[in-house]
């Protein structure tokens, strides 16, 4: 069974009235890809800070590597890497400058810091633009040289918050390839991102918190289980009688019906042959309709059934 990289016991941390972590626990083992998901506000970057030691708190305990973090612990964050949501790089060095003065700070040689910052730059994609200055890139490859800044030292753990916002589709293929890569090398990753189709993608377990708790855990498929929904069955019907909704309501498993802009939506409950029954109940009582497909449920159903539908902050 694989070692714990961290270990968070009953965490507590406020803010004044605001209790931000209330009583937090959670285990990242050695090898995973961890998604760590939460609406606005629920506590995801307070988690991070209280890893990091970057955060004092008022009770609870977290352990880095087996051993218990501190502020002074220089030799358990020398094997972290941090990306953060924000580019944080320098404009009056150059892409191959900024990625050597981040990794200077955790490699003292000068040859082994030269071989893996040509090794960072290689990864990312960047060494087209070793001598281009931040200012000059494109929001993708800006974003690739903060990922290199954090990773180039080669650490144990990343911790990627929301590496690939407001980047094209090709640069978030390649950052998320980049990821999937840093793992199978053997980096341990904490992965935070409000697109739900990218934790799907490449996380191999899930938290998803809300009020500075955790609301559930596991890998995708036992979160899908989790939940009321087992398939949305839609279907293009361009005239319906409301009676018609309500007793297609009534079937069994099913338990929400909507219809609007000549689209029919019906959520199902976890049970066998909802398309069926519902296929048998149009053409018994003659209603046209075109294309049907059913969905499965996704993590963003996941998601929203966990923390709610309500707008935030």
């Amino acid at each position: 069974m694989s070692a714990a990289v961290i270990k968070i016991e009953n965490l507590v941390k406020r803010y004044h009235e605001l209790v931000a972590l209330d009583h937090f626990n959670l285990e990242i083992k050695e090898g995973e890809i961890f998604g760590l998901l939460g609406p606005n506000g629920s506590g995801k970057t307070t988690t991070i800070n209280c890893i990091l030691a970057l955060l004092s708190f008022d009770k609870g305990n977290v352990e880095v590597f087996g051993e218990e973090m501190a502020p002074n612990k220089y030799h358990l964050k020398q094997d972290i890497g941090i990306v953060f949501q924000n580019v944080a790089v320098f404009n009056e060095l150059t892409v191959y400058e900024n990625i050597e003065y981040f990794c200077g700070l955790y490699i003292k040689n000068k040859q082994t810091r030269k071989q893996y910052v040509e090794e960072a730059m290689e990864f990312v994609g960047l060494n087209d633009f070793k001598s281009f200055y931040p200012k000059k890139l494109s929001g993708g490859l800006l974003r690739r040289l903060n990922i290199a800044c954090g990773i180039a030292h080669k650490p144990k753990l990343i911790i990627m918050d929301e590496p690939t916002v407001a980047v094209d589709p090709q640069s978030r293929n390649k950052i998320l390839e980049g990821i999937v890569e840093l793992n199978k090398k053997g980096a341990t990753i904490i992965y935070t991102s409000h697109y739900m189709e990218e934790v799907e993608q490449i996380c191999t377990r899930i938290a998803i918190m809300d009020k500075g708790k955790n609301l559930a855990i596991g890998t995708k498929e036992e979160l899908k289980m989790m939940i009321k929904t087992g398939e949305t069955i839609n279907m293009e019907v361009l005239e319906i009688e409301d009676k018609n909704l309500e007793e297609i309501k009534k079937l069994p498993h099913v338990y929400q019906v909507e219809y609007k802009e000549n689209k029919l939506h019906i959520k199902c409950s976890k049970g066998k042959h909802n398309l069926i029954r519902v296929l048998d109940y149009m053409q018994t009582n003659q209603i046209a309709f075109g294309r049907v497909y059913a969905e499965l449920p996704t993590l963003n159903d996941v998601f929203l059934e966990i923390t709610g539908k309500e707008l935030r902050d």
